[in-house]
C-alpha cells in the first residue's frame, strides 16, 4: 500500500475510515441543500449567517469542557451515542421538509440542535483517531486521511447535492445524511482492542489542567491563536457563498455545488499533500504561508468581478484553510500526551468551528448592509493586518521557530 495510506493498515481506521467517509458525505449534501433551501425560501442573507452560527457556535461554548470529560470516558461508546442523536436530528429535518413544516424558528432550532451535537462528537471524533493508530510517526497521516474524508465529501457532496435538488428535493438529500449515520455507527460498533488512557481526578481539575497545559505553553498559544483568526475571517465565505452562486454568478443550486466543490478540490489536494508528507519540520512556516494565500484570496473574492475568479477563489480558499487547520492539529496531537488529547483537541476544536460560527454569522450580517464582496475584502484586510503583525513580530524577536520545541 503507498505510504500515503499508511494508516488504512491498521483495522480499526480502516473502518472508521470507510463509515466515516458515508458519514460525511452525507453531511456535506446536507449542508448544501439546507443553504439553497434557505436562500431560496427567503432571501435573507442573515438568516445564513444565523444558521451558519447556530451549526457551529456551541463549539466555542461546549467543546472546551467537553474535552474534560472524554479524557475520562470509553470514546467508542460516546461516539455511538451521538452518531444516533445525529440520525433524529436529520431525520427530524426530512420529516417536516416532507411535510412543509420548515419555518425560519424550525431551521435555527434544529441548526442549534445540530451545532450542541456537533461540538461534542468533534473533538471526542478527533482525539479518537489517535486511538486507532498504534504507532506514534503514524498520527499524522491518520489526521491527513480524516481530513481527506472531509475534504474529498466536500468535492462530490455539493454537486450531488445541486443534482438531487435540481431532479428531486431537499426532502431526499435530508433523507440520505439520516441514513448516513448509520454507516459509521457500524463501522464503531466492529472496532476491536482499543487502547484506552484515561486522566485521573475530578472533572473540574481534568478541565483546568487542560487549560493550564495549553495556556501557559507560549506556542500552544500562538497555534490557537492562529486557528482563531483563519477561521473568523477565510472561512466565513461558507455562510454567504449562496448569494456568491446566485446573484454574482446568477446560478443555481448547481452553480452553488460547483463553487462548494472547487472548494472541496482544494481542500483534498491539501489533505493528500499533508497525507504523503513525512517531514514536519517546516510545519509552522506552511501555516504562515497558507494564511496568506487565505488574506490573498479573499482580496480576489472582494475586489475582482471575472466568473473564472470565484472558482479560483475557492480552489485556493480550500487549500490554504485546510492546511493551516490540518497542519495544526497534526502539530497538537503528535505531541500532545495522550492524557491531555482530548482536552487539547477540544480548546483547539472550538477556537476552529467556534470562530469559524462567529466569522459566518459577521458575513452574514455584513453582506446584509453592504454586501458579499466588500464583506470578504474587510475580513481581507482583518487577516492581512493579523499576518502583517505576526511578521513583524517575528523579524523584531530575530528568532526562528523551532518546530521540536513543544
Amino acid at each position: 500500500m503507498p505510504k500515503i495510506f499508511n494508516s488504512l493498515h491498521y483495522p480499526n481506521f480502516r473502518r472508521y475510515f470507510i463509515g466515516h467517509t458515508l458519514s460525511t458525505l452525507g453531511t456535506w449534501i446536507q449542508q448544501v441543500a439546507l443553504a439553497w433551501l434557505v436562500y431560496e425560501m427567503t432571501n435573507s442573507a442573515t438568516l445564513l449567517g444565523l444558521i451558519a452560527f447556530f451549526a457551529m457556535a456551541p463549539q466555542l461554548v461546549i467543546s472546551p469542557f467537553v474535552g474534560a470529560l472524554i479524557d475520562k470516558i470509553n470514546k467508542r461508546s460516546a461516539l455511538i451515542i451521538v452518531q444516533f442523536l445525529f440520525f433524529f436530528q436529520s431525520a427530524l429535518l426530512a420529516f417536516l421538509t416532507y411535510f412543509d413544516l420548515l419555518n425560519s424558528i424550525s431551521i435555527i432550532t434544529l441548526s442549534l440542535i445540530l451545532g450542541i451535537f456537533t461540538a461534542i462528537d468533534t473533538p471526542l471524533r478527533q482525539s479518537f483517531i489517535s486511538d486507532l493508530v498504534d504507532e506514534k510517526q503514524n498520527i499524522g497521516n491518520a489526521l491527513a486521511l480524516n481530513a481527506m474524508i472531509f475534504n474529498l465529501c466536500r468535492f462530490i457532496g455539493p454537486p450531488i447535492a445541486g443534482f438531487l435538488l435540481a431532479f428531486s428535493s431537499a426532502f431526499i438529500c435530508f433523507l440520505f445524511n439520516a441514513l448516513s449515520y448509520l454507516f459509521l455507527i457500524i463501522a464503531l460498533f466492529l472496532m476491536k482492542n482499543i487502547k484506552v488512557s484515561k486522566a485521573a481526578g475530578n472533572i473540574q481539575n481534568v478541565l483546568k489542567e487542560g487549560y493550564i497545559f495549553v495556556f501557559k505553553n507560549k506556542e500552544y498559544a500562538k497555534m490557537m491563536l492562529n486557528v482563531a483568526i483563519i477561521n473568523l475571517t477565510a472561512s466565513s465565505y461558507v455562510a454567504i457563498l449562496p448569494i456568491f452562486a446566485r446573484d454574482q454568478l446568477h446560478g443555481d443550486e448547481k452553480t452553488l455545488g460547483y463553487l462548494w466543490g472547487m472548494a472541496g478540490i482544494g481542500s483534498l489536494l491539501s489533505s493528500l499533500i499533508l497525507a504523503n508528507t513525512q517531514n514536519f519540520d517546516r510545519i509552522r512556516q506552511r501555516i504562515f504561508f497558507n494564511m496568506m494565500i487565505c488574506a490573498a484570496t479573499l482580496f480576489i473574492l472582494g475586489l475582482l468581478h471575472l466568473d473564472f475568479a470565484y472558482y479560483l477563489a475557492m480552489l485556493c480558499l480550500g487549500f490554504g484553510i485546510s492546511t493551516s487547520n490540518v497542519s495544526t492539529n497534526i502539530l497538537i496531537q503528535r505531541n500532545t500526551p495522550s492524557t491531555f488529547r482530548g482536552r487539547v483537541v477540544s480548546i483547539y476544536t472550538s477556537l476552529r468551528f467556534g470562530c469559524d460560527a462567529l466569522g459566518g454569522l459577521f458575513a452574514g450580517i455584513l453582506a446584509t448592509y453592504i454586501g458579499a464582496k466588500y464583506t470578504m475584502l474587510s475580513f481581507a484586510c482583518i487577516l492581512s493586518c493579523y499576518l502583517f503583525l505576526i511578521a513583524m513580530l517575528n523579524f523584531s524577536s530575530k528568532k526562528s521557530i523551532n518546530p521540536t520545541s513543544l
